[in-house]
């Protein structure tokens, strides 16, 4: 079937092609040969006048031979005002009248076609001239071969030759592209089919003559296999890092009720159970953490709205207690477009990592940077190395350092914090800074809904809080 597919597509587009030439071609060949016909008629007829001019001086002065020169192809006759032959041309010689017919009374000259005129051959057209003389008018004919409406034959058969010709170097130069062009795609075609899981790291082969189109295909192609072999990558190891992080402490969990149970009189039961407990809220973690970006990853509709970033992130510090000092230095009347819940776990997670690394403060401010709205959350920990800054984004990344300090982190919260700064236009980066890690978020900002009159007041009093919050 794909044979024949193949080969449906080829004959279709060279039948195709070749009709649309076979027609373009036979318009323009009629075309030419109209010309060509037309051109004929008026140089049969130039020769028809020629010989009219030679003949009618003779007959007025009295010097008409009864032999007249041949023409070529041409045939004259004279007859006077009784009908007699008194000159004709070597063909007509001693012959009757070659026509019988004359112009109208009004008229001088007239004109027939006679297949064929008396003592010739073949169709000719007969033209009919009155002569006035003292006695009477005396009739010229000249006759002169039809000219059909292609001209001649040496035309005819030009235009045919040439319209054949260009239909089958048409058709010729179309199967050749076509099938050239056929085999590139099968070629892409055969190798696709048998890429797989196991074998992404194959590519479809490039064409390497004129075929640009064909070759951006399969330069798309490839990047598309590039991209998603590094898809599958991540997958996979996303995939081999949260079975590794769900089932260590699955694997403490059992473990603990495991000897519990084979030791009942002897284990501390309160303890055991608060031990097993903090196995599950660090499981729920995982689980809620990774239901966020299977969300983020799916790009689930954000409900967003004109929001005071300052406002908002200092309400969120307010309600909550942290084991280090918070400093807030939010600026207000900083309006963005946002999903309020989204932003909040943003900067609960970047204040969650703070927290793990910093020595003991952490300043939280928001500002405007023209038509971007920037939050910045800085610890006074040791900070990211600059090489480490783009890798503690990717899932379930935690450094070395990390590790060693706080075994409960997920490995999730900087990722989806990115997850959701990109979902708002927006970016997160680590910047650099005297001490400490300087996460940095950027978002579009936006006028301040029922403020534009107002504005120029509030910017004197846009409220700059710096503030400790007690441990």
């Amino acid at each position: 079937m794909v044979n024949w597919n193949r080969s449906s597509v080829l004959i279709r587009r060279t039948v195709g092609y070749s009709t649309v030439a076979a027609l373009v071609c036979t318009g323009v060949s009629l075309l030419f040969l109209v010309v060509v016909g037309s051109k004929d008629d008026e140089a049969s007829r130039a020769r028809v006048t020629g010989a009219w001019d030679r003949v009618v001086p003779l007959i007025r002065e009295g010097f008409l031979p009864s032999v007249l020169p041949a023409g070529k192809d041409m045939a004259i006759q004279v007859l006077n005002t009784r009908n007699e032959v008194v000159s004709a041309t070597p063909q007509l010689a001693h012959k009757p009248p070659m026509a019988t017919f004359r112009a109208a009374s009004a008229a001088v000259h007239a004109e027939r076609v006679l297949c064929p005129p008396a003592g010739l051959k073949g169709c000719m057209t007969v033209f009919s001239y009155k002569v006035y003389q003292p006695d009477g008018p005396w009739l010229l004919y000249v006759s002169a071969p039809t000219v059909p409406w292609y001209g001649n034959t040496a035309a005819l058969s030009f235009a045919i030759g040439m319209s054949l010709l260009m239909t089958a170097m048409t058709a010729a130069g179309t199967f050749h592209v076509v099938k050239r062009d056929m085999t590139a795609v099968d070629a892409i075609r055969t190798e696709l089919a048998e890429i797989t899981a196991t074998h992404l790291h194959r590519r479809v082969p490039v064409a390497h003559n004129n075929q640009e189109e064909i070759k951006l295909l399969a330069g798309t192609v490839n990047d598309t296999l590039d991209r998603l072999e590094g898809a599958y990558k991540q997958l996979r190891q996303f995939t081999s890092d949260a079975s590794h992080d769900l089932r260590s402490p699955l694997t403490a969990m059992r473990t603990q009720l495991e000897e519990a149970l084979m030791h009942p009189d002897d284990t501390h039961w309160p303890t055991m159970t608060a031990a097993v407990l903090s196995g599950v809220d660090r499981l729920q973690a995982i689980v809620t953490d990774l239901l966020t970006l299977a969300r983020l990853d799916a790009r689930a509709p954000l409900d967003l709205s004109p929001t005071d970033l300052g406002r908002l992130l200092g309400g969120e510090l307010d309600r909550r207690t942290y084991r280090m000092k918070i400093v807030k230095e939010l600026r207000q009347n900083i309006f963005v477009d946002c999903d309020r819940l989204r932003i909040t776990r943003l900067l609960v997670n970047l204040l969650d990592n703070a927290e793990r690394h910093a020595t003991s403060q952490i300043t939280v401010s928001v500002r405007a940077d023209g038509p971007t709205a920037t939050l910045e959350v800085l610890d006074d920990g040791a900070g990211v190395a600059p090489e480490h800054r783009e890798i503690v984004f990717d899932r379930f990344t935690r450094l070395d350092a990390s590790r060693d300090r706080d075994s409960g982190g997920t490995g999730l919260g900087l990722a989806i914090a990115r997850e959701i700064a990109e979902a708002h236009r927006g970016t997160l980066t680590i910047q650099d800074s005297e001490r400490g890690a300087r996460f940095v978020l950027r978002l579009p900002i936006r006028e301040a809904p029922h403020t534009a009159g107002r504005s120029e007041h509030r910017a004197g009093h846009a409220g700059l809080f710096s503030m400790p919050v007690p441990r």
